[in-house]
């Protein structure tokens, strides 16, 4: 083989790798700059909310169903978002969120189980967040990265996505469907 040759051979396998690795680059809150309806948290997630969702393990595999009532109030841009966790095993969990809104469309949180401050931004129709919790399995208590990407569709209902990993290992997937109730 002529060292044109392997050049161009390396060439085309050098680009392969960069096309594959670009296909799993994570997506940007802007790309959703256009899209309606325009969200915005401290609105959706005032009042009362229902969530239905589950856990899936890294191989797709249903190991968790919950159901999660909300209650979310507002004053100025200071919420508390009040969740009550329901699991397909009988257990119940209780999240209260401390969150502030701030001018940029950007919102910190807090909770008792989250490590730190948790931190998203809102752009068009989407939401992403970003935090670390602290989770129990087992008798212990891991912290995991949760990464959630939120759509509203409608005034009603917004989709939750959620990425969880340690030690950036995908451990599994949480998909959630809220429904703002009526007032």
């Amino acid at each position: 083989m002529t060292l044109p040759q392997r050049t161009r051979r390396l060439l085309a396998a050098t680009t392969a790798a960069v096309l594959t690795l670009a296909g799993c680059a994570s997506q940007n809150i802007e790309d959703y700059a256009t899209e309606k309806p325009q969200l915005d948290l401290a609105q959706y997630f005032n009042g009362k909310i229902v969530a239905h969702g589950m856990f899936q393990d890294r191989s797709g595999q249903v190991v968790r169903r919950f159901t999660v009532d909300m209650e979310g109030r507002w004053e100025g841009n200071q919420g508390v978002l009040d969740e009550h966790f329901s699991y397909s095993d009988g257990k119940k969990e209780r999240r209260i969120w401390r969150l502030t809104k701030h001018t940029d469309g950007r919102y910190t949180g807090t909770a008792d189980d989250v490590v730190g401050t948790a931190s998203g931004r809102a752009v068009g129709n989407a939401f992403q967040w970003a935090y670390t919790l602290q989770l129990p399995v087992d008798g212990k208590v891991y912290e995991v990265q949760f990464d959630d990407w939120m759509y509203l569709v409608d005034e009603r209902v917004m989709l939750n996505r959620t990425t969880m990993r340690k030690f950036g290992i995908r451990l599994g997937e949480v998909t959630l469907s809220f429904q703002k109730l009526a007032p």
